[in-house]
């Protein structure tokens, strides 16, 4: 098969995002494709044996079943938690998008699906000029988006599906995430969302504690992105 790749945006920070790439790669790997993952761009992360670890790049890791060296799955590790453009200028790190797009064109050669990480949300900075979205546009992929089931989250879907539509890029799926498991009315929301997503549902993750990307896996309808049918615009 032709090598393909999805980006993974999110509603906000916080929401799932790991979870939902990583089991996006459990599925791939079970439906028999060499699946491989990038966290292009990773802020937080610890030495250990003399290699800076990020908690989020290592759970990709454990679930993609083809590993990609250190620098190409992300290209920018910065140890600082916070906003990538404010931890990357602390460091004295420019976040250079030709770079990410280069180490994605060596990451499709060794791989069938690549499944692409972002950053918080849609829009996060960059540099002064330059965004997440940005990103997805050099990338020139597909848009997986996650939407964290809880209060506000209508709101925060519909725009960030209108940013990915603004950006001229697909939204290929979205995948609803049940981070509060308190939220009053989960399924009033859920139909809310169904309606005014114009994109399919894959599938409906449950809150799990703790988070597995392996059972969450369960709950996506892979072949609504491996299937050449549906990718047709």
């Amino acid at each position: 098969m032709t090598a393909s790749s999805f980006f993974v945006a999110g509603t906000d920070t916080e929401i799932g995002k790991t979870l939902v790439s990583s089991a996006l790669l459990h599925g791939f790997a079970r439906a028999g494709l060499r699946a491989a993952a990038m966290k292009p761009i990773a802020s937080g992360a610890v030495v250990r044996d003399g290699v800076l670890h990020n908690e989020d790049a290592d759970q990709l890791d454990a679930a993609a079943n083809v590993a990609l060296p250190n620098d190409i799955r992300t290209p920018f590790m910065m140890r600082e938690p916070i906003a990538p453009h404010i931890a990357a200028a602390r460091e004295g790190i420019t976040l250079d998008i030709a770079r990410i797009v280069d180490a994605h064109r060596i990451a499709m050669s060794k791989a069938d699906i690549v499944v692409v990480e972002g950053v918080g949300g849609f829009r996060v900075p960059l540099t002064d000029t330059l965004d997440t979205a940005d990103l997805a546009v050099a990338l020139n992929l597909p848009v997986v988006l996650v939407v964290g089931m809880r209060l506000g989250c209508i709101s925060h879907a519909l725009l960030t599906a209108e940013a990915i539509a603004a950006r001229g890029l697909k939204l290929a799926g979205w995948v609803a995430n049940r981070v509060d498991p308190n939220m009053l009315c989960p399924d009033e929301n859920l139909a809310s969302l169904k309606l005014r997503i114009d994109a399919p549902l894959l599938g409906v993750i449950p809150h799990l504690a703790p988070a597995d990307a392996a059972r969450a896996a369960d709950h996506l309808d892979i072949g609504i992105l491996t299937d050449p049918l549906h990718q047709k615009d």
